[in-house]
């Protein structure tokens, strides 16, 4: 009997050493690979650039391998025990570091059979991470990146949005990483873009330079605020607009009048917008797509409101109902339980769509604590601008009181050639 062989890969960009791997592992019987879901590579790194779909596609069609299967897990275990392989192929580089205790995994699981690990030279000079970023310099389509936001909803356990208020910015929340964390994308607040610029939030500014500003130097999605979303006739403009830009999804609340900050009180009875008026604007918005990719957000006022649990549980139903493709619950108390007990009632709706939240006031809640109470996205909605304000003002004032900017730059610059390095072509 033949012997067969198994290699576990992502396979989301395929360079010269995947195929060293699976030329080596075709030498030993038939091979099959087992292809990391997107919801596994998720787990432990970005969201692949191709689907699944995609990725099965391309390596069906190398000549060296037999079958593709999925592996939902960064654990082979599950796949092991299921296709019992004679042999499991693998560089050498996973002796040490995160995969080290799956390499032992695999070595116990084969064991049971007599089967046995394989491991091949890493291919030096070659880094899946380096191609990553070359593609992120080459930068992506409006399709492309529209796509993104859905794809991260369905594969992680929460979305990370971070804000941007111009370019440099959205470079920030674009490249910034830490222990194979990162933000999945960028929110593009009204609040932030507004004060940057020195006016109110009162839906004064055009939004659109700040945008092209954004999109110019990233490429991961975009969630803007919309606001109230206007009228619905010109909502309808709106949402065509940010489609055609390549825009993920728009977040639009549901209260009317001249727009004023919810931190700042609100009178409810001339706030609050009927459920029956905010549902039709949801359907105008979102008959006027061309596609199924953007997003249509409703954000809830009534917590901030002070309307209660109930009045936002009957809107939160109503937009589903309207066809809303996300609810977005809001509060300004520093206590998060009555997000919570949202949270709570709405894990019970028979028809749910990804809830969104935005721990601003209530920001001692961690990720984690926001994943067990079925968060889907959180939005970190305006620390970067709120960060830069003090650096700037301590700057300014070192400057008037040492009549120089030695200490200025001592404490608080970063020098003149790091800053134009993160710029694209400065180098």
């Amino acid at each position: 009997m033949e012997k067969t062989i198994y290699v576990g890969m992502s396979a989301d960009l395929i360079h010269p050493g995947h195929m060293n791997i699976l030329k080596e592992a075709s030498k030993y019987g038939k091979l099959t690979v087992g292809l990391l879901t997107d919801k596994a590579i998720a787990s432990y790194k970005r969201l692949p650039a191709l689907t699944y779909e995609q990725r099965k596609e391309v390596i069906e069609g190398i000549k060296y391998v037999n079958s593709v299967v999925p592996q939902d897990t960064l654990d082979y275990t599950d796949n092991l025990y299921r296709y019992k392989p004679n042999y499991v192929l693998h560089g050498d580089d996973w002796k040490q570091g995160v995969q080290k205790s799956t390499r032992q995994k695999v070595i116990d699981a084969l064991s049971e059979w007599g089967g046995e690990l394989i491991e091949v030279p890493y291919t030096k000079g070659i880094s899946s991470t380096q191609l990553h970023n070359s593609l992120k310099e080459i930068g992506t389509t409006p399709e492309i990146r529209q796509k993104k936001l859905k794809r991260l909803i369905e594969n992680k356990p929460i979305v990370r949005i971070l804000e941007a208020h111009n370019g440099l910015t959205g470079i920030i929340a674009e490249n910034v990483s830490y222990k194979n964390n990162e933000f999945d994308g960028i929110w593009m607040s009204s609040l932030t873009d507004s004060t940057a610029k020195g006016k109110p939030d009162i839906e004064l500014i055009d939004r659109y330079g700040t945008l092209n500003d954004v999109l110019e130097v990233t490429t991961k999605p975009i969630i803007l605020d919309g606001d109230t979303g206007g009228k619905p006739e010109h909502f309808a403009f709106t949402v065509k607009t940010l489609e055609r830009l390549g825009v993920s999804a728009v977040i639009i609340e549901d209260k009317v009048g001249l727009k004023k900050n919810s931190l700042f009180g609100t009178d409810v009875k001339q706030t609050q917008d009927s459920i029956e008026g905010f549902s039709k604007k949801i359907k105008i918005g979102k008959s006027s797509l061309v596609g199924d990719d953007f997003m249509i957000i409703a954000r809830i006022e009534s917590l901030i409101l002070k309307a209660g649990l109930e009045d936002a549980l009957k809107r939160a139903k109503a937009y589903i109902d309207a066809g809303v493709d996300g609810v977005m619950i809001h509060s300004k108390e520093d206590d998060p339980t009555e997000i919570f007990d949202f949270c709570d009632a709405y894990s019970k709706f028979n028809k749910k769509v990804p809830l969104i939240t935005v721990p601003s006031s209530y920001n001692s809640v961690t990720e984690d604590i926001l994943i067990e109470k079925g968060a889907n996205v959180v939005i970190y909605a305006n620390h970067l601008l709120r960060s830069a304000y003090p650096a700037m003002v301590k700057t300014a004032e070192s400057i008037l009181k040492n009549k120089r900017s030695k200490e200025a730059s001592d404490n608080y610059c970063m020098g003149i050639k790091e800053i134009l390095n993160l710029i694209p072509g400065t180098k």
